[in-house]
């Protein structure tokens, strides 16, 4: 072996594996018999991994999880640290002020600003997701390296030897030749398992030095998207107030009936039956229903070559923004309904639910404070507390259809208003609410209910959702 290359391992690796705290300097100096008496011990190859065990995934399992929470917690900080600033929040204000204020401007605005923020949500998710699953191989790496410290003082002390005092030409004098070849002999032992340890340290920690630096540029990234979502949080409050105003001509009749309904919720004894009697009870529920329900009587009526043109519509154009009813039939819609939040899902139709029977609708975990949407057209039902569900919105999507929506901290839509898709409705809170608890899931983080009803029962909802690799829904506006 050169004497360049000795020199170059003995410069690069006492200085990492100190700077990554593997080993401490100085490096004690060995000689080559010092290093051949530990070459059964110090030199061996490492240990090959024995085949992954259920017990071991599910270690590696619960350290992925440690370290999301751990990675959640961090973001979490790192967002109350962030603050929009005066001049980004004056810009904003601007722009708001300078939006004509009609009913059609503002809701696009806030299916906008909505479908901004849950990009920019899931964005923060898949980061936690890799900063966490970084961090596990970095402590992984660091485990491995700590527990090969002995092997790498070895190492390190043999090169730095072998780097100041070479072994001599093999025939240089005649006494020398013994030496020589006894030297020869132990190098052509010793080195070529020297040099396959240096080299596998060398590779580990210039790894662990590349996931530190893609862990740094990661939270850095992160940080700046946290910062966006912050300002579209700022965006879309004001919006909301905008909306507000514009809804506020009868005031009196809607304070009236939501606490008719608030009523009416408290005495319902399941959902079917708290369904179907806001839609009886309720003037202004009542009325909406009927107009949709006139709609969808026109659209049987229409003929084939009209029916065609409307389903060419649904897939390519765009819906009236003054509509009043669901712009298509529900049932038509099926792979086009994105997820009303960014998150993971938990549990879908059919899973166990934790209390002993099969799921009859589907679980998300979503992240704090996260903005909930509309998945589809459709009339508010009820929007407010439903038992220990938190806040639950029902939508009258049509067709027979309605979709429940369960775990929100808050609603910002009022019963007898028709939503649009994307349009948002509600914000998820800082924890899961006090329900989820009893259904045995295994996050902490705000989990958000939905469940699908046709003619009153529970159906799958998975036939509806749009594929997250096959972009946005197209039936929004």
């Amino acid at each position: 072996m050169k004497r360049s290359t000795w020199i170059g391992w003995t410069a690069a690796l006492p200085a990492t594996a100190v700077f990554f705290g593997v080993v401490a300097g100085p490096f004690p100096l060995i000689n080559l018999a010092a290093a051949q008496a530990q070459e059964d011990i110090d030199l061996s190859p490492p240990p090959v991994t024995p085949p992954e065990t259920p017990a071991t995934a599910d270690s590696a399992s619960a350290e992925l999880q440690r370290k999301r929470d751990e990675t959640r917690a961090e973001l979490e900080a790192l967002t109350s640290s962030i603050d929009v600033s005066s001049e980004k929040a004056r810009q904003i204000e601007e722009n708001i002020a300078t939006l004509e204020k009609s009913t059609a401007n503002l809701r696009q605005a806030l299916i906008d600003s909505a479908k901004r923020r849950k990009d920019l949500e899931e964005k923060i998710l898949a980061s936690e997701e890799k900063i966490a699953q970084l961090g596990v191989r970095q402590d992984a790496l660091k485990k491995s390296l700590h527990d090969r410290r002995a092997i790498l003082a070895e190492v390190l002390a043999a090169l730095q030897r072998m780097g100041r005092s070479p072994p001599p030409a093999l025939l240089v004098t005649p006494e020398d030749a013994l030496g020589s070849v006894r030297s020869a002999i132990l190098l052509g032992a010793v080195v070529p398992g020297m040099r396959k340890q240096a080299t596998a340290l060398v590779d580990d920690l210039e790894q662990l030095s590349s996931l530190q630096k893609d862990a740094t540029t990661e939270k850095s990234r992160v940080a700046e998207t946290i910062s966006s979502s912050l300002e579209e949080d700022r965006r879309m409050g004001l919006l909301l107030v905008e909306n507000d105003k514009q809804s506020q001509s009868s005031a009196t009749d809607l304070i009236a009936e939501q606490q008719r309904s608030d009523e009416l919720a408290a005495r319902a004894e399941s959902l079917s039956g708290l369904i179907e009697t806001l839609e009886n009870d309720i003037t202004s529920i009542r009325e909406a229903a009927e107009r949709a329900r006139l709609e969808e009587e026109r659209q049987k009526m229409m003929s084939a070559e009209e029916r065609e043109k409307a389903r060419q519509l649904a897939e390519n154009g765009v819906p009236d923004k003054n509509r009043i009813a669901p712009a298509y039939p529900f049932s038509s819609l099926r792979q086009k309904l994105e997820l009303p939040v960014a998150g993971d899902i938990l549990r879908s139709w059919g899973d166990p639910d934790g209390t002993g029977h099969p799921a009859r609708g589907m679980t998300l975990a979503s992240g704090p404070k996260a903005v909930v949407t509309a998945p589809a057209d459709g009339l508010v039902v009820f929007a407010g507390a439903f038992r220990s569900y938190g806040q639950m919105v029902i939508l009258n999507a049509g067709d027979g259809y309605h979709v429940v929506m369960t775990g929100m901290n808050s609603v910002n839509v009022r019963q007898g208003k028709f939503v649009f898709a994307g349009e948002p409705i509600a914000l998820m809170g800082e924890k899961r609410v006090a329900s989820a608890t009893a259904l045995a899931l295994e996050t902490d983080r705000p989990t958000l209910y939905i469940e699908f009803r046709k003619d009153g029962s529970p159906v799958d909802s998975a036939p509806w959702w749009v594929k997250k690799d096959t972009g946005r829904a197209r039936n929004d506006s």
